[in-house]
This record gives C-alpha cells, sequence and structure tokens, in this order.
C-alpha cells in the first residue's frame, strides 16, 4: 500500500511504517480539520454519530466532535491513536478510538449519520471496492458522506499523497462508486493545502459529498 491519508489500514510491514512516521512528536497531518470537511459543516447534522475512516491523529474526528457529533476515530496505528487521545482531550470532546484495519473492520449496518472518507487513499482497487462498501452500507438512510482525495494530476505536484495511479481519485471513480446516491456534489480543484509536513503545497483534490 502507498501514501495518501490520514490514518491506514493493513498489517505487517505497511503498520510498521505508519507507526514510525507517526512516532514525531508533531502531528503529521497537522491538528486542523481538513478544508474540504470544514467546508462541509453547513450539511453537517446537528446531532447523531460519526465515522471517520482511517483518522489517524484525529484531527478530522476531533473537528467532528466539536460540532456535537459522537465520533468513531477508526485506524490500526495505535501510535497515532494515542496522540488522537491526547488531542480529544486538549479540545475537551470524547472520542471512541477503534483500532482496526478500515478493510476489515465489520462495518455495522445503517449505524452513522455521517461518514468522512479523508485521503483514504493507501487503498489498492480491490481494497477501495471492499472499503466503500463497508461505508455504504453503514450510514444510516439519509447519511451524509464527505470524501476528499488527490487525482491523477497530483502525480505532477508531489506535495502528498499516494505515487499509485490507480490509488488516485477520478470523477468517473466517484460517480461510478457513489452515482446512484442523493444529493451528489463533486468538487474537483486545484488549491494550496497546508496540513502539516505531509501535505503541502499546490494540491490537486477532489471532494465528493452524497446522502445515502
Amino acid at each position: 500500500m502507498t501514501d495518501g491519508g490520514d490514518g491506514r489500514g493493513g498489517g505487517g510491514a505497511e503498520k510498521a511504517r505508519w507507526e514510525e512516521r507517526y512516532g514525531s512528536p508533531d502531528y503529521l497531518f497537522g491538528r486542523e480539520p481538513n478544508a474540504f470537511l470544514a467546508s462541509c459543516r453547513d450539511l453537517l447534522p446537528k446531532r447523531g454519530r460519526a465515522l471517520a475512516v482511517a483518522d489517524g491523529e484525529a484531527r478530522n474526528g476531533v473537528w467532528l466532535a466539536r460540532q456535537g457529533l459522537e465520533v468513531v476515530s477508526l485506524d490500526f496505528a495505535p501510535t497515532a491513536q494515542k496522540k488522537a487521545a491526547a488531542l480529544a482531550r486538549e479540545a475537551g470532546v470524547a472520542l471512541e478510538i477503534v483500532e482496526a484495519d478500515v478493510h476489515a473492520w465489520d462495518y455495522p449496518p445503517e449505524a452513522f449519520d455521517l461518514v468522512a472518507d479523508i485521503f483514504t487513499q493507501f487503498s489498492g482497487p480491490e481494497q477501495r471496492a471492499a472499503k466503500w462498501a463497508g461505508i455504504r452500507r453503514t450510514l444510516k438512510p439519509g447519511g451524509l458522506l464527505i470524501l476528499q482525495g488527490y487525482t491523477p494530476k497530483q502525480l505532477e505536484y508531489g506535495t502528498g499523497g499516494p505515487k499509485t495511479l490507480e490509488n488516485l481519485y477520478t470523477r468517473a471513480l466517484l460517480e461510478a462508486a457513489f452515482g446512484d446516491m442523493k444529493d451528489v456534489a463533486i468538487v474537483e480543484e486545484e488549491r494550496e493545502l497546508h496540513e502539516g509536513d505531509a501535505h503541502s503545497g499546490k494540491s490537486a483534490v477532489i471532494g465528493l459529498t452524497a446522502r445515502k
């Protein structure tokens, strides 16, 4: 698997690699939420349960909890999750921290009002399909999906994300996966990202919001 998100899935060498990356006292992707996620604030439910997929050090999970949601922060890297717990304490919010592989976790049916899937591009096509099937299953009817990732043009910038073309997102890929959902909106843009040392500089990104 390859670099590309705030949190991981997988085992063995991949887990060890992310444990090492998260070993610094600094927050790899910063402490502030992903900009696209924060821009969707007005779409969020006023209350309910949220799942932050591959949440790593929980900058996104903590932000969702600050919006009044009950958040499950899912990741497989215990070093990141210790920092997630510290960030939640600092913010004065509660997180349910779950250590699990995002590709193998048993996504409970119709359990969440919101799922955030931000820069989880360490997944190859088969893993991505399994993960996205789980995400769709775990959303409640009417539940909101917020997703962002890099597009193939990001390979020109090299300011973060995977170096493997098949792990990157296109509009056609997202439409094929989620186009049958309601209120689908896709935003493709090139913008400056300043999300810790791992996502920094001009970037080619695509974001999606949709309801089950």
